[in-house]
């Protein structure tokens, strides 16, 4: 019994000493060893700088210096992860059992880069293989092959002020410095929860997650995932499964009370959202992320301020994305869009200092900027109720827009403009300097909403079709007018001129009421360096027509055009056809009767009958002359001849003694 005391006495003694040697130990010393004891287990370098310090009950601990652990040999040359402290303890107890219960990790100003190539995570630590034993078999004390390994667990996980980076086959996916992040995983049976916080711009993103199995996360299984995204001016949700690739199936919404100031903390400072299009946003839907990097987005259900759209969305994650999409809506409101978007009020979409000017001041000369037309490719196909934009509304539309690197297609399939329907297409092109054009149909369309809204003009009405082809090429709208190419036809019915008495200016006596009603108009253009001419208008009223030519400036906003009636009857002899110019700028022209032409038409009128009243009394005279009548000029000769044979006849009878 002696010797039992005294050998565990020894025992003790020895325990005793070997801790007391390890705690006496310099930290270069420990550093050295515990290096050593990593690389041995796990292939990779660890380098401790610093005081190392020990703890061996109840926590097994280690705290240091500035530290770095090395990256797996097929991953990039940076480590793994480093710090300028790092505190770890694990559970001694636990430790004898066979179980890996971590108390602690808590690393300060660390950086941790993450990398996945070809199904390889730099996370995954595979033990170093041990020499294989000489001689014979292995001993019956050998771990079977099928014996299970302790259970690891994590208490509390701190990384304060970190770098969180990201790296996929080679192409960083995100790289967030600035984050605190904290998790927890007391029982291989919990959920793993993670919280962590970034500081940006207007405050801090903070995001709560907790996969509900880790065991499967890790082993490649799909598990529930939750979490909840929440940054200054709106939050994001996600309820649903993810697996170790990153792949995710579930809820997804998305809501938003100041959605610019969202977007400045993610980066996107100086962004501007019109009212209509989601300045407060609340939107929902089914997601599907694969590891190719695709978004789907099914049922979704958008209400952008007080606009509600529904549909589906691909999106490819790209430089620049790809985003199809088919969306539905009722009554699209997009009336206040240049309140918020400079771009637009640029392109003379109406209010601001780069708005339209007045009709009579001419085109706007701010710079169009069209550098959106580069932020994504795809196809968006919209069908509406009806959208009303600044001094423009649209009825029930089907509009697909496509783009095709810095190149937009707006394609109406069809278009209700202007209570009639367009079909074709307008394109925006910025791959060499923006251009626009277009190839458009019209039915039905009302003229006097056209003509207001698109120029100024309001003395037209009418409802016509017609087709019209254009190409405009600069960086302003001033440009783009002056440089306008392209030809068209309409054909309008019934209508009515304001402003233009048809009837009275010719002679009728009867006016009505300063307008000109017509039955029917017609007309075909072309349009070069930005000025319309048109040579074949025809219009038809009750008892005349009138005929039409002239140009319209559209760069400089002016108009020059003559109309000329043409009597259909009589008239009762009342009246003179008296021509009509048109000129000076659109907004206000000048409509006079052109009396050069009435003057010329006069004078060719009075000289014709003077003409007319000299021959007959010519034809008169000699008629009374050769005792015959003449009534043309080619009779006269005629006449001549016969006098002549007949007094030669009676002369010769003379001569011959006849009577």
């Amino acid at each position: 019994m002696k010797w039992l005391l005294r050998i565990l006495f020894l025992f003790v003694v020895v325990i005793g000493l070997v801790i007391g040697a390890l705690l006496l130990m310099p930290g270069d010393k420990l550093a050295s060893i515990l290096a050593e004891q990593v690389k041995g287990q796990t292939g990779r370098d660890l380098t401790l700088s610093g005081d190392v310090n020990l703890s061996f009950w109840p926590v097994l601990g280690l705290e240091t210096g500035p530290v770095t652990f090395g990256n797996a040999p097929w991953a990039g040359s940076e480590p793994m992860l480093s710090a300028q402290s790092l505190a770890v303890g694990v559970d001694a107890a636990a430790l004898l059992n066979g179980d890996l219960r971590i108390r602690r990790v808590i690393a300060d100003n660390p950086v941790l880069r993450l990398e996945l190539s070809d199904g390889r995570g730099n996370w995954e630590l595979e033990a170093v293989a041990a020499p294989a034993p000489t001689g014979g078999s292995s001993s019956s004390g050998s771990a079977p092959s099928g014996s299970e390994t302790g259970q690891v667990t994590l208490d509390r996980l701190e990384l304060t002020n970190a770098r969180l980076i990201y790296v996929e086959n080679g192409v960083t996916t995100f790289d967030f410095s600035n984050v605190d992040l904290a998790a927890s995983w007391p029982s291989p049976t919990s959920p793993m929860v993670m919280k962590a916080g970034m500081r940006v711009p207007g405050g801090k993103v903070n995001i709560d997650l907790k996969i509900q199995d880790l065991p499967a996360y890790a082993s490649g299984a799909v598990t529930p995932l939750k979490l909840a995204l929440t940054a200054p001016g709106g939050e994001v949700g996600f309820d649903g499964r993810v697996n170790l690739t990153g792949e995710m199936d579930g809820k997804l919404e998305v809501k938003t009370q100041e959605t610019e100031r969202m977007l400045a903390a993610f980066g996107q400072a100086g962004t501007g959202v019109p009212f209509g299009l989601g300045r407060v946003a609340d939107v929902s839907a089914n997601m599907t992320y694969t590891k190719g990097g695709r978004i789907s987005l099914r049922n979704m259900v958008a209400q952008l301020d007080n606009n509600r759209l529904t549909g589906e969305a691909d999106i490819e994650i790209s430089d620049p994305p790809k985003i199809t999409a088919k969306l539905e809506g009722g009554d699209i409101d997009l009336s206040r869009y240049n309140a918020a978007s400079s771009e637009f009020a640029a392109t003379g979409g109406g209010g601001g200092s780069g708005a339209t000017p007045s009709q009579d001041s001419g085109w706007s000369t701010e710079r169009i900027d069209a550098s959106a037309l580069a932020l994504a490719n795809g196809e968006i196909r919209l069908k509406v109720s009806s959208i009303v934009v600044p001094e423009l509304t649209l009825g029930p539309s089907v509009l697909t827009l496509s783009l095709d690197r810095s190149r937009a297609v707006l394609r109406m399939n069809p278009a209700t403009l202007f209570s009639g329907q367009l079909n074709g297409r307008v394109v925006a092109n910025n791959r060499n300097g923006l251009s626009v054009g277009g190839k458009l149909n019209a039915k039905n369309i009302d003229i006097q909403q056209a003509l207001s809204t698109l120029g100024g003009i309001d003395r037209f009405t009418g409802s016509g079709s017609g087709a019209f082809e254009f190409l405009g090429v600069g960086q302003t709208e001033n440009q783009i007018m002056r440089s306008l190419g392209g030809k068209g036809n309409l054909n309008v019915g019934q209508g009515v001129i304001s402003g233009l008495d048809l009837d009275r200016l010719m002679g009728r006596g009867k006016g009505s009421g300063g307008t000109t009603v017509f039955n029917i108009l017609s007309a075909s253009f072309t349009i070069d360096k930005g000025v319309l001419t048109n040579k074949d208008l025809l219009m038809s009223l009750d008892n005349f027509r009138a005929d039409g030519t002239g140009q319209v400036d559209i760069g400089a906003r002016r108009i020059d055009y003559l109309f000329t009636p043409v009597a259909l009857r009589a008239n009762s002899g009342e009246g003179l056809s008296v021509p009509v110019r048109i000129v000076g700028p659109w907004s206000n022209p000048s409509i006079k009767p052109d009396l050069t032409k009435v003057i010329e038409a006069a004078a060719e009128g009075k000289l014709k009958d003077l003409e007319d009243d000299a021959k007959q009394k010519v034809l008169d005279k000699v008629g009374g002359e050769l005792g015959t009548t003449v009534t043309e000029t080619e009779d006269i000769e005629d006449a001549v001849k016969n006098k002549l044979e007949e007094e030669a006849k009676k002369g010769l009878l003379k001569l011959l003694g006849g009577d």
